[in-house]
């Protein structure tokens, strides 16, 4: 699997990726200032087929024109970044961000509900590509007896794997000193199903209402989308604050089943005890894993999510 995307060669200014609108980029250089940049034609990552080869969070190079608007050249190594399955083009990948110190990965319990599934591909995904996860239970004013049992389960279960985890409501402010703590001076990528309020954290991080929120459809209790593009917030605090639109589904991509089991700590870390190097862990003799889900060392909703995505391996499909 390739860790990073890079399309060396590029020369002249340097730049920041602030915003990605589709057609063109907002790049703020390092003076300060920001310039429209458009992509020059045979620009191209390396070792990925991706819907954009630029995306925010991008250090790219650029030729700067008299008509203000730049063409840019090349692309900086990235240190990181998240990749999902374009869910129109399969064999493609949409890169949500680049160079990120930590991904804010906002859920909901209900008012919509996030399922494990969704939390456990987009974590194995920052597994892969070295991108550190906190998981935002968001909208806890919401939730009632049960729906707080329900989080409180998740968090014990993901904190116990190594996962930061953080309740929040942008209704009483619960949780806001420890976001703007774990954002200081960070790039911050936040992501998430729309409706699960990533806009509202965004306002609450900001002390205002920069930020359009939606409101919640009737539909199935699916969030409208507020955000229609991916774009770079300054913060107060010095951190940097990407906002991402809604994902509806995360397809895994450049994966092979060998490798799906790296990405899940606990299976991965009792997998060594296995009596084959090669176990996946499906119905091997002496599966060290498959006896760990039945003493409930590993969580059957880890296991079952990763038995989903070693079926859209091998099969090659994507699913929600």
């Amino acid at each position: 699997m390739a860790k990073g995307g890079d399309e060396s060669g590029g020369i002249g200014l340097q730049g920041l990726v602030v915003r990605n609108t589709g057609n063109a980029y907002l790049v703020r250089d390092d003076n300060g200032n920001h310039i429209t940049g458009i992509a020059k034609g045979n620009l191209r990552l390396k070792g990925i087929r991706s819907t954009s080869p630029i995306v925010v969070g991008d250090r790219v190079f650029i030729s700067p024109n008299p008509d203000g608007v730049a063409f840019i050249t090349g692309i900086a190594e990235r240190k990181n970044y998240i990749v999902r399955k374009a869910s129109n083009l399969s064999k493609h990948a949409h890169i949500l961000a680049a160079n990120i110190d930590l991904a804010f990965l906002c859920v909901t319990v209900r008012y919509p509900e996030t399922t494990t599934v969704f939390i456990d591909r987009f974590l194995i995904t920052a597994e892969a590509y070295s991108a550190p996860v906190c998981l935002i239970f968001n909208k806890i004013d919401l939730y009632d007896k049960e729906d707080h049992e329900y989080a409180d389960a998740l968090i014990r279960l993901y904190s116990s794997i190594g996962y930061r985890c953080l309740k929040t409501s942008t209704v009483t402010g619960d949780g806001k000193d420890q976001l703007e703590a774990l954002a200081a001076g960070k790039t911050i990528l936040l992501a998430g199903h729309s409706g699960v309020g990533k806009s509202s954290i965004v306002n609450l991080l900001l002390d205002d209402q920069a930020q359009k929120v939606g409101a919640i459809s009737g539909y199935h209790h699916k969030g409208m989308h507020t955000t229609t593009f991916s774009e770079m917030i300054e913060l107060k605090n010095g951190g940097f604050l990407i906002d991402t639109p809604g994902i509806k589904g995360f397809g895994t991509i450049d994966m092979n089943r060998a490798e799906v089991s790296h990405y899940f700590p606990e299976i991965f870390g009792i997998s060594k005890n296995c009596r084959y190097n090669n176990c996946l862990h499906l119905n091997e003799p002496g599966c060290a894993v498959l006896a760990a889900v039945e003493n409930h060392y590993i969580s059957e909703s880890r296991y079952r999510s990763y038995l989903n995505i070693l079926e859209d391996v091998e099969e090659g499909k994507y699913r929600l």
